[in-house]
């Protein structure tokens, strides 16, 4: 699988053909070469239309399950566990067209990640990414909470496991 993440078309073939999205209507528009930005989008059909005739939350709320945890590991690489751990929807207002999400992860980001974890320490960095409907209104906001961690191999030997110098 790791080796599947270094080529971001790929990545995005497999996702558009993944069945939880396909089914949703969940469609990945674009991944950045670097995963630094990936834009995905959500239609409107009749059968992820709620009781109000309107996106139904559930679908909503997928159109960003894994994508943040998807871009850490293209970015990181295979030294990297990275999971989604925690997550939260704010719905502002009804989707009543097409939604669309912008995903990005900037060098300061990356950089605070690879510091916090440099160690093998666990990190638990937060994201927020706003769904937009057809006319840019925000739709909802959902919080992404994620775990990230170096696999053991990659771990830089800590001060405590060091030989003691006689």
């Amino acid at each position: 699988m790791n080796g599947l993440f270094y080529h971001p078309n790929i990545v995005k073939f497999a996702l558009n053909l993944w069945p939880p999205f396909w089914g949703a209507g969940i469609k990945i528009l674009k991944i950045s070469d670097d995963y630094r930005r990936v834009t995905v989008r959500l239609k409107l059909r009749w059968w992820n239309k709620n009781a109000n005739r309107t996106q139904y939350g559930g679908s909503i709320f997928s159109l960003t399950d894994p994508i943040y945890a998807l871009m850490l590991m293209g970015i990181l690489g295979k030294e990297y566990y990275v999971w989604d751990k925690q997550a939260e929807i704010n719905f502002i207002k009804p989707g009543q067209s097409d939604l669309t999400a912008e995903f990005v992860i900037s060098d300061e980001r990356v950089q605070e990640i690879r510091q916090a974890t440099q160690s093998g320490e666990k990190f638990f960095p937060e994201f927020v990414v706003n769904v937009n409907n057809a006319q840019g209104e925000m739709v909802s906001q959902i919080r992404r909470v994620l775990y990230i961690r170096k696999k053991p191999q990659y771990r830089e030997a800590s001060v405590e496991s060091a030989p003691c110098a006689q």
